[in-house]
């Protein structure tokens, strides 16, 4: 029997939210994606850790049954006529063809918080699995560039949406 794919829904991020997130570990080469402990990310009010831009921000994707309820997190960041995405789902569900469900999600927030931006969303080149969620829920590659990360400078592509 096939498990039916989730329905994810999008909530603002609370601390607790926030804390949690911030233990999840991801197992190579996916672990570049981790966070700082909390209690740091609150000392130096960095992303989710700084409540102002936390509740701006950053949202929580949940789940109430057949997962656990905090499936991922996103920051829906706003620039000029563009709504950036930054996104994270849980380590345990990734991989398992939730992707597509997962990142349309956020995608339908974005468009519900500002319907005129274009969206898109940046993604080192060799995450193939992210690519394949993110070309599913209707992102195409529009650009690759290089950048620097603390693990150096990385390729990474800019993909836009471009369902409607």
């Amino acid at each position: 029997m096939t498990q039916a794919t989730p329905i994810f829904r999008v909530m603002p991020m609370t601390e607790e939210q926030a804390a949690e997130i911030s233990t999840w570990k991801y197992d190579p080469p996916y672990n570049i994606y981790g966070w700082l402990p909390w209690d740091q990310m609150k000392a130096l009010e960095i992303e989710f850790g700084d409540p102002v831009l936390r509740a701006q921000q950053y949202v929580s994707v949940v789940r109430d049954q057949e997962m656990p309820a905090l499936c991922g997190f996103a920051q829906l960041f706003p620039m000029e006529g563009v709504t950036r995405l930054g996104l994270g789902m849980r380590p345990s569900l990734c991989g398992n063809g939730y992707g597509q469900a997962f990142v349309s999600s956020i995608v339908h927030e974005a468009r519900k918080r500002n319907s005129s931006h274009i969206i898109d969303l940046e993604v080192l080149t060799w995450n193939t699995r992210a690519i394949r969620s993110y070309e599913k829920a209707g992102f195409v590659i529009d650009d690759t560039y290089e950048r620097l990360t603390p693990e150096g400078t990385q390729l990474f592509h800019c993909m836009i949406y471009k369902k409607t």
